[in-house]
């Protein structure tokens, strides 16, 4: 609705994790490095966090863009599931056909595919995303996946991103084999308000803007106060107060026009 009026070529704050829009803050750019560091040095398992809405998802998008054919890779964005379901799931990101729900069978698959891909100089990297949702049973499983190795390395690298509470379910004296073979750890933390500003008019520009709109300091101020920095809160309230830019008719967003869009994100009368 807003596009054409303002000239973009596609919404500029959609909260999809596209790597495209990703902006290198630089926690961000401190995360990413982390995660390419440990799949590099086949440090077995990396550990991101952040809040809801920090850009774990799209940095995770990126980092399998960035590094393309070098590796074979595997994504869970869910994993709410038993073992047995985890280990078909795994097998099926691969392109592998599992055998059932038989684990010793659909392991050994596994561990071919994983030696097959050290035969033509491959790393397998898998990423489970959400892993906070991951219950103690199902943490170790992924803690036994890690064992297929070879004298020389790890077969598989594993990397877990979740929100702070799987911090606290890693300090579980349970999974204490697991946290001791984590050796790769970012926490990934909100915008600063300066960067915020930055990631704005980064998403604007990559959307297509040609200088407009903008985005006063009174606005800012307040994107900032209601966001805290987060920036799927940031895209939230940007794209309703474009919105209500485009109703008004207007290039310059004030602070009323943020005022209007918090409420109608709340669903607060006006």
């Amino acid at each position: 609705m807003y596009e054409e009026f303002y000239g973009f070529r596609e919404p500029p704050f959609n909260i999809t994790p596209d790597p495209r829009f990703l902006f290198f803050s630089d926690r961000h750019r401190e995360a990413f490095d982390h995660l390419l560091f440990g799949v590099a040095q086949r440090k077995g398992f990396i550990q991101i966090t952040g809040e809801v809405g920090a850009g774990k998802t799209t940095l995770c998008r990126a980092f399998f863009e960035t590094v393309g054919d070098d590796y074979e890779t595997a994504l869970i964005l869910n994993p709410r599931m038993t073992s047995s379901q985890l280990l078909r799931a795994v097998l099926a990101e691969l392109g592998l056909e599992p055998e059932g729900d038989d684990r010793i069978a659909n392991l050994e698959i596994l561990n071919r595919f994983l030696l097959d891909q050290v035969a033509h100089s491959k790393d397998v990297v898998l990423v489970i995303d959400e892993a906070q949702d991951m219950g103690i049973d199902l943490l170790e499983e992924v803690r036994l996946l890690s064992n297929l190795e070879t004298d020389q390395r790890k077969l598989l690298q594993i990397v877990l991103i979740g929100q702070p509470e799987l911090r606290d379910l890693l300090d579980d004296k349970r999974l204490r084999q697991l946290r001791q073979r984590i050796t790769v750890r970012y926490h990934l933390t909100p915008l600063s308000t300066h960067e915020m500003e930055h990631y704005i008019g980064h998403r604007l520009r990559m959307a297509g803007s040609n200088g407009r709109p903008t985005f006063d300091r009174w606005a800012l101020r307040r994107i900032y106060r209601y966001s805290g920095g987060v920036p799927r809160l940031v895209n939230a309230v940007c794209d309703k107060a474009l919105l209500c830019g485009f109703v008004d008719g207007v290039d310059r967003l004030k602070g009323h026009h943020i005022r209007r869009a918090i409420r109608e994100l709340e669903g607060k009368i006006r």
